[in-house]
C-alpha cells in the first residue's frame, strides 16, 4: 500500500491548497512524482499519493470525523523533523 501517511490539518481552503501545492512543490525537487491527488478543489481533505509517502491534508472537521490516527493507531509513529529540507544531491562527474 505505502510506506508513510503524512497527516496534517489546515484552516481554510486556501491554506489546504497552498501546503499541498508547496509539498508538491518540495518533493518533486527531491525526485518525488505525483502518483495521485483528490480533494484538491473542495480543500476538506486533500490527498496527494507519492507511492511510498501518501499526504492527507484536512479542515479541522474532516480531520476529526476521518479520524486517521484512531483508525491506523497501531502503525508505529515517526517523529517529525523540522527544519529545512534537505537539497537533492548534485551529480558529480
Amino acid at each position: 500500500m505505502t510506506d508513510y501517511f503524512v497527516i496534517g490539518t489546515g484552516f481554510n481552503p486556501r491554506q489546504l491548497q497552498s501546503i499541498a501545492d508547496e509539498s508538491i512543490e518540495k518533493l518533486k525537487a527531491l525526485g518525488a512524482s505525483v502518483l495521485g491527488m483528490e480533494g484538491r478543489a473542495s480543500a476538506r481533505w486533500i490527498l496527494v499519493d507519492f507511492g511510498d509517502v501518501v499526504l492527507h491534508l484536512f479542515d479541522r472537521d474532516a480531520r476529526k470525523f476521518y479520524d486517521l490516527e484512531l483508525l491506523w493507531g497501531d502503525a508505529p509513529k515517526v517523529p517529525w523533523a523540522t527544519g529545512p529540507a534537505p537539497r537533492p544531491p548534485v551529480a558529480r562527474g
